[in-house]
């Protein structure tokens, strides 16, 4: 009788995609979920009260996430479960590591995976920045869920003390370092109280980085993602001014800045200016006790600045009932009124533009216009790095960074040599 229920399961699966019928609840599915958490507040809360949300409306498949650390140790988790024959049925991973899963034929595209017409709408309702790295070599391999951009953030009360206008961020390069040099502080010893600005260089350096290269008009990697520009002019320009914020500027902290407690020095004071995700959103929002701004990053150039954050991926080894399963919770989770709500509990991009139609985003953009500065700064934006062997090609140019901004090596040496060294690793894909 169960397996009978299997095979009605499927049949109504893939006829109808999201119709999820009581024979699903004999089959007593169970779908794990690989979930990392790279960023503040509570959002392992927000996905929990989701499955819990899902499973009601499906009785019999069950919802497992799997809260796996950072996104480096997640997709680790994540292959090596593969490698052992017992791969999760989903996960949410960078967007930049779809060359990486596909090389290691992990993934199902979701072009396999979807069956009707209504399927097909659905994948081409996420905004276009957003699936330029979810798609390689013709195929869609990922859906949007946690996407984000890095913007700038800057404390209102100390621009107005500064005798800045603190409705108006820099608008490029030099306004960004004029504002911050005003914006540091020193007590009569010499040491700073209050730093202009904080770029995070210890974790996610190569995201924040791209958007200062993109800001001055260079791509930092094709888009076949075999071949990359560190040594560009451009590129070592770009890291030559961040390096200066701190070492001739002093308006930045010397040496590495952690990702993860910038947020915190920018709620606590300690930095006038910060460059973060947009998944810190809500967790400022909540937790400053000042009123602050959101707005592009400056570039010098251009406006520009990366996508970045996390995407669905369907895992290979799935049974075609589990497939429909993972299908159906994947529309959940996207539909546009999660998306809102999602984005208005986190602070990540809604994924696309129906979302912005919902009344809760509507009425949450109402009431905090900076909500909207990141979907808007998507007609700058690129993709981050994105290219095969892409963990250890990041290393590579975070070891860079990392090398520049503790002054072991000037910014063009170490650029020349990361160029170098990402050119070895590529070889075999050119």
């Amino acid at each position: 009788m169960k397996s009978l229920s299997r095979r009605l399961f499927t049949a109504s699966a893939l006829a109808f995609g999201l119709s999820l019928s009581a024979s699903a609840q004999a089959a007593d599915i169970e779908l794990r979920f690989y979930y990392p958490v790279a960023v503040g507040g509570p959002i392992t809360k927000i996905i929990d009260e989701y499955a819990a949300g899902f499973e009601k409306e499906n009785p019999g498949i069950k919802i497992k996430p799997v809260y796996a650390g950072d996104y480096v140790q997640t997709i680790g988790k994540a292959l090596t479960a593969v490698k052992g024959g017992d791969a999760p049925e989903l996960a949410i991973l960078l967007a930049a590591d779809i060359t990486s899963l596909v090389d290691e034929d992990a993934v199902v595209p979701v072009d396999d995976v979807i069956k009707t017409p209504a399927d097909k709408a659905w994948v081409e309702g996420f905004y276009p920045a957003f699936m330029e790295n979810a798609k390689l070599k013709g195929k869609t391999y990922a859906i949007p869920f946690q996407r984000s951009t890095p913007v700038l953030y800057w404390n209102k009360d100390m621009f107005k003390a500064a005798g800045l206008d603190p409705d108006k961020g820099p608008k490029d390069w030099n306004e960004m370092r004029d504002f911050a040099k005003k914006l540091t502080k020193k007590d009569a010893s010499g040491a700073v109280t209050q730093w202009g600005i904080e770029i995070p260089s210890d974790g996610n350096s190569l995201w924040l980085f791209t958007g200062l290269t993109t800001g001055n008009g260079v791509r930092i990697n094709n888009a076949e993602g075999t071949k990359v520009n560190f040594a560009d002019p451009k590129v070592v320009e770009a890291l030559q001014y961040w390096y200066d914020l701190s070492k001739v500027d002093g308006a930045q902290p010397a040496g590495l800045i952690n990702w993860g407690t910038t947020p915190r020095d920018f709620i606590e004071g300690r930095t006038a200016m910060m460059w973060h995700t947009t998944g810190n959103l809500t967790n400022v929002k909540n937790n400053a006790k000042f009123p602050f701004g959101i707005g592009f990053l400056p570039g010098k150039t251009q406006f520009g600045a990366p996508t970045g954050g996390g995407n669905f991926y369907f895992f290979k080894g799935m049974s075609a009932e589990k497939q429909a399963a993972a299908l159906a919770f994947v529309k959940y989770m996207t539909t546009p009124e999660r998306a809102a709500d999602w984005s208005t509990k986190t602070g990540y991009v809604a994924t696309q533009p129906a979302a912005y139609e919902t009344p809760v985003m509507k009425a949450y953009a109402a009431d905090f216009p900076a909500a909207i500065i990141a979907r808007d700064q998507l007609k700058y934006a690129v993709p981050e790095m994105t290219v095969h062997e892409n963990q250890r090609v990041t290393k590579i140019a975070n070891d860079a960074i990392q090398a520049v901004m503790t002054g072991a090596k000037p910014a063009d040496a170490a650029l020349k040599d990361a160029q170098a060294e990402a050119e070895r690793v590529l070889k075999d894909f050119n």
